[in-house]
């Protein structure tokens, strides 16, 4: 459903507020003898870096339960314990806009993202984005580490998202995310004919040259190599020249199923970015090509997002079906393989 407008004053010049962020996260296998300060950026993905440096030299973030230097290497098991208080960044301006809310309450708001939508502002990126949204539809938000973003969609990926709305939800979103319980689900078309389902295990990183993009990076320096990924896939339906899969994420890196399926050589169809040239298959009349061509998008749907919520401690489930673009392509896949 369309939700009403927030405020019309759309600054948000108040004083900072101050909140107590409090989160742990474990050292992993592959983290092994990394720095402190290399590793915390990792677990604690919504803070800069150099809020952390400042948080590992005042002992805010500590070394199972002591504190130590930025440069020292953890070994995998180590906890790291983030105790601090956080000023929020209201730089981000509100701006009203439609949202596609599937649920709120005064802990969770859980959102439809529709295509061609960043989800918070980046470089050159200032406005008309979800986290200005949000900070119209709940002014509060500005309080919250990213505007209660804990996880985020590709711009035109569309789907199920989750924004905290207080700091305790927040914490605990992050927790899970990084416990790796948060349940999230796509529906993807993929070029060419998959024989079956399966797992694909190997890291993700920045690209080394093309710094927009990111890639499998497996034989690095421990230093440089990619951050662990693991997605799981089933095939959904079977066409002439593509495949619909139902996608699950262990891990939520960058681009991730997008990254995944081009290296397995399989790339969403319609992803100009790890996919860009078209490859007209064989036996389809122009008209058929056009469409295919036209789908000028990565056809990827997040459609399946579970939580435990974090006033109940129960889990809490969601579900919305792929927008008009993506169901039309799919008649047309389903046409040609008739």
């Amino acid at each position: 459903m369309n939700n009403p407008q927030g405020p019309d004053d759309t600054s948000q010049t108040q004083d900072a507020p101050r909140q107590q962020i409090s989160q742990r996260a474990s050292v992993n296998a592959e983290q092994h003898g990394l720095r402190f300060d290399q590793i915390a950026a990792q677990l604690f993905p919504d803070f800069s870096r150099a809020k952390l440096q400042q948080w590992i030299n005042d002992g805010s973030l500590t070394v199972d339960g002591e504190q130590a230097k930025p440069r020292s290497k953890l070994k995998v098991g180590s906890t790291l314990a983030l105790e601090a208080e956080f000023e929020a960044s209201v730089s981000w301006q509100a701006e009203p806009m439609a949202l596609d809310i599937v649920y709120e309450d005064d802990q969770v708001l859980v959102i439809n993202k529709p295509r061609n939508l960043v989800v918070h502002p980046a470089s050159g990126i200032n406005s008309g984005t979800l986290a200005n949204a949000i900070l119209a539809h709940s002014p509060a938000n500005a309080e919250l580490p990213r505007c209660g973003i804990v996880h985020r969609l590709d711009k035109d990926t569309t789907g199920l998202l989750v924004v905290a709305k207080t700091l305790k939800a927040h914490n605990s979103l992050v927790a899970q995310l990084q416990a790796r319980t948060v349940n999230r689900q796509y529906r993807a078309v993929l070029c060419g004919q998959l024989v079956s389902g399966g797992c694909i295990d190997v890291p993700i990183g920045r690209h080394p040259t093309h710094r927009t993009k990111m890639a499998v990076i497996e034989n690095a320096a421990a230093s440089e190599r990619g951050k662990p990924a693991i997605t799981h896939y089933l095939i959904a339906q079977r066409f002439k020249h593509f495949t619909e899969v139902s996608v699950k994420l262990e891990t939520g890196r960058t681009h991730q199923i997008r990254v995944h399926m081009a290296h397995i050589r399989h790339p969403l169809l319609g992803d100009a970015t790890y996919n860009p040239r078209y490859q007209r298959p064989a036996g389809i009349d122009d008209e058929t090509s056009d469409q295919l061509k036209g789908f000028n998008r990565q056809a990827l749907h997040a459609c399946v997002l579970s939580f435990i919520h974090p006033s109940s401690n129960e889990t809490v489930e969601f579900k919305c079906e792929p927008p008009e673009d993506y169901l039309k392509l799919v008649e047309v896949l389903q046409n040609i393989s008739k």
